[in-house]
């Protein structure tokens, strides 16, 4: 197996040996760090594999991120987006101000179920579940109009 030989800079090897003996970083940021060193140290990979107990794709992985983007950017996780949020922080608002208002006739205060028929013919709210509804007023502390 040809192994394309890689060099680090001065700086490089400076972050990668504080990542290696300091043990600040995640254990995934450490093995990384292990690999680009092995790696400036012209290591076979299978020996890395070996040793280190990753995949061959690992190294192929950090090797690239380290051509591409350089130490800090090989040696990182990159954010992941995570899924969009459904409702804004405007609809936020509005479920709270409905829960701190005064409940409708018939009824002594809000209770979820309430809240989620009433917010559901709100302009701008549409379709919203309970257990949302919950979760919003939860993250507000709101206490659903009790005094």
């Amino acid at each position: 197996m040809r192994q394309t030989e890689m060099h680090l800079t001065d700086g490089d090897r400076e972050l990668i040996e504080s990542y290696r003996t300091k043990g600040l970083h995640q254990a995934r940021e450490i093995n990384r760090a292990h690999v680009l060193s092995a790696l400036d140290r012209s290591v076979p990979e299978a020996q890395i594999m070996a040793v280190l107990g990753v995949g061959r794709t690992v190294i192929w992985r950090t090797r690239a991120a380290y051509l591409e983007g350089g130490a800090e950017y090989a040696l990182r996780d990159v954010a992941r987006p995570g899924k969009p949020r459904r409702y804004g922080t405007d609809v936020e608002a509005q479920i709270s101000a409905l829960a701190c208002s005064e409940p409708p006739a018939g009824a002594r205060r809000w209770t979820i179920a309430l809240l989620g028929k009433v917010a559901q013919t709100e302009a701008g709210v549409g379709p919203i579940s309970r257990e949302t509804i919950r979760r919003l007023l939860k993250k507000t502390a709101s206490s659903r109009g009790a005094s």
